[in-house]
């Protein structure tokens, strides 16, 4: 979803959030685990018992088990856009494979568009015009039909409306290792504005959510039928998706997977371009202003064609279609990096291409190969969103803006398009995953604004005025529990900046990246849950973090080091020096202390957060100097922690 783009950006949010709001330092700490069940120990570093036990379907040290299973859904989508009643016709066969171990007699279908029906759930929650609200919009799912196809004969099935999820009642009890197969047809009319995740902008479409997907059974939950409200996302199956889509003859269409009948819906030099756009790692113009004003864009202009792509092992299929697109094409070792945009939106977007094969190659060569054949950036009026292989954003103000937002959405195809976690109910394991990476990539496209480090460090101060204004919440909270307000900071920033200060302080970077490119390679097409992205954290990186987890996920304690006392005393040229290092919050991190002496040499002291393992408010060191004495001590003096008061981090000798 949509990347918080600047500090500015985080400022704004908290200016709406917090005006009344009293400052302070300090927050009452969040109730641990251990004190809901009774226990006597409530530290920081009370063994973590929010972890399921290993079982033969996920292992204690975070990987797949033996007998790991998943659901496999394969689609062949067919849709049909009516431009002039602003409407989508669709039909679907579905072939669901059983590979749990339970035999299942009804399925449960995420019906998504009955989120823009009068009096949803989704009218309740948000305001109408707000960015997650439906903006009064008649809309809805409309099933035509849903049949199950045994030997050849179609039965139609039993359906229990539950608003964005509805209940189909099996023909017959679906038993482990067997598939079934539904003819499903269903028609609604397109929001224009649809939650952010999709709609229409005068002839411009971008469709999402669009068709019955089938919900996810695993072997944590069962069925997973959160409702579709519209801040929180999607956790869906994989399976191969082949779609058909009709338009109207003189529309381009982008869609998730590779066309498959270009012969048939792009004239011989649009092929003739993307020939040599295949082998180029610069922009290849394969639509130009000038086809489109001059009528060479399209091989006829009545009647309508149909476009048809193909995608493998996806768990999702959008797609964006206009007659106004102009399309640009690079690559990166074979994939395509597309850009399909307006030509009002030229004057940035002309670079986009480009963004997207960056973005490819930086996630690539830093976490885990690329394994679709193409990634396409979509302009149109939905501000951020990400779908398999297609990456959705409006307009910029300027380039380093733009690519903010594209490198955002397609390292959304790493969490969760190949990892396939559950957006809808642990954001932060797509959004704060993505958000961290995006460091990265923001500062190779534009070192010149920041290296990574810098942009983390923006990141961190985001987090540390949160805290300080005591609107800060747990990672671990539902997004649609979340305001909307505290949603970026809480999900995307803070969970990025925990990343970070796991890399940078507290593993180090070998140590992190061996595990987290692990965890990446355990759970590709795959369903982790926050507990194998912990355990494999641990087992990899070979430490065991429970308060890390605890203090950075589940609770939300603030961070406040500081130096308490200092004590010198000298002996025949030997300054002995006592320090108590202060804790005066809930969270623990490691110590990082500057002494800076007479001669102006300064001696840097770094220490675990484990120090404060059997005292978490109280930790003392000494030293011995010999020739020189002490002048000053500070604690985190590059700023490399997360600290609401820094008037209490230096101490200077009278």
């Amino acid at each position: 979803m949509l990347h918080l783009r600047s500090a500015a950006t985080a400022a704004v949010l908290f200016g709406a959030f917090t005006a009344g709001a009293q400052q302070t330092t300090m927050s009452v700490p969040a109730q641990t685990e251990a004190s809901r069940r009774g226990a006597g120990d409530t530290s920081i570093f009370a063994p973590l018992d929010l972890y399921p036990s290993p079982n033969v379907y996920r292992t204690g040290d975070g990987r797949p088990g033996a007998h790991y299973w998943e659901q496999r859904a394969d689609y062949d989508l067919r849709a049909s856009l009516d431009t002039a009643a602003r409407a989508l016709s669709g039909s679907m066969t579905l072939r669901y494979a059983n590979n749990s171990p339970d035999t299942l007699r009804f399925l449960w279908f995420q019906t998504e568009q009955n989120a823009f029906r009068p009096n949803s759930l989704n009218t309740l929650v948000f305001e109408p015009d707000s960015r997650f609200g439906s903006r009064n919009f008649a809309g809805g799912d409309m099933i035509d039909h849903f049949n199950e196809v045994v030997n050849g004969h179609a039965s139609a099935l039993k359906l229990r409306d539950n608003g964005t999820v509805t209940k189909v009642d099996l023909a017959q009890p679906l038993a482990p290792g067997k598939t079934a197969t539904f003819d499903v047809a269903w028609h609604f009319l397109i929001p224009e504005h649809g939650a952010d995740r999709m709609g229409r902008d005068g002839a411009l479409y971008e469709l999402a959510q669009w068709y019955p997907r089938v919900n996810v059974y695993d072997d944590v939950r069962g069925w997973n039928t959160e409702p579709y409200l519209g801040q929180g996302e999607f956790y869906l199956e994989y399976g191969d998706f082949n779609l058909s889509v009709t338009v109207p003859a003189g529309y381009i269409v982008a869609s998730t997977g590779s066309l498959e009948n270009a012969h048939e819906v792009l004239t011989a030099t649009e092929i003739s371009r993307l020939a040599k756009a295949s082998k180029s790692d610069k922009p290849v113009a394969i639509i130009t202003a000038e086809d489109l004003t001059g009528g060479a864009a399209r091989p006829r202009k009545t009647g309508t064609m149909t476009w048809r792509f193909k995608a493998h092992d996806v768990r999702d299929m959008a797609w964006a279609a206009s007659p106004d697109y102009q399309w640009d094409v690079s690559s990166w070792k074979g994939i395509l990096a597309q850009a399909y945009y307006r030509p009002g939106a030229a004057i940035n977007w002309d670079d986009a291409a480009d963004q997207s094969r960056m973005s490819i190659e930086e996630y690539s060569e830093r976490w885990l190969m690329y394994p679709y054949p193409q990634i396409s950036a979509v302009e149109g009026p939905i501000s951020g969103m990400e779908y398999p292989m297609l990456a959705m954003e409006a307009k910029s103000r300027d380039k380093f803006d733009l690519y903010n937002v594209v490198t955002h959405e397609i390292g959304h195809n790493w969490f969760p398009m190949i990892v396939g976690s559950n957006e809808r109910v642990h954001f932060w394991q797509d959004e704060g995953l993505n958000t961290f990476i995006n460091t990265f990539s923001e500062a190779r496209r534009y070192p010149q604004n920041g290296d990574q480090m810098q942009r983390a460090a923006q990141e961190r101060a985001q987090v540390e005025a949160t805290q300080r204004l005591n609107i800060d919440i747990p990672i671990e909270t539902g997004p649609d529990r979340i305001d909307p307000r505290k949603l970026g900071f809480t999900e995307y920033v803070k969970t990025s900046v925990g990343l970070q200060l796991l890399r940078q302080e507290i593993m180090g970077p070998e140590a992190f990246d061996d595990a987290f490119r692990t965890y990446i390679q355990r759970w590709a097409f795959k369903h982790p849950t926050p507990t194998d992205f912990f355990r494999t954290m641990e087992s990899v990186g070979g430490q065991r973090l429970d308060w890390f987890w605890r203090e950075w996920f589940y609770e939300d304690p603030h961070f406040d080091q500081a130096i308490d006392s200092v004590e010198t005393a000298d002996s025949s040229g030997v300054e002995h020096v006592t320090v108590v290092y202060g804790n005066h919050a809930r969270g623990v991190l490691p110590i990082r202390a500057r002494f800076t002496f007479s001669d102006g040499t300064t001696q840097d002291f770094i220490y675990p957060a484990l120090v404060w393992s059997t005292n978490s408010v109280r930790y003392v060191r000494e030293y011995d100097f010999s020739g020189k004495t002490v002048k000053r001590i500070d604690v985190d003096p590059d700023r490399r922690l997360v600290d609401v008061d820094r008037t209490n981090n230096s101490w200077l000798a009278k």
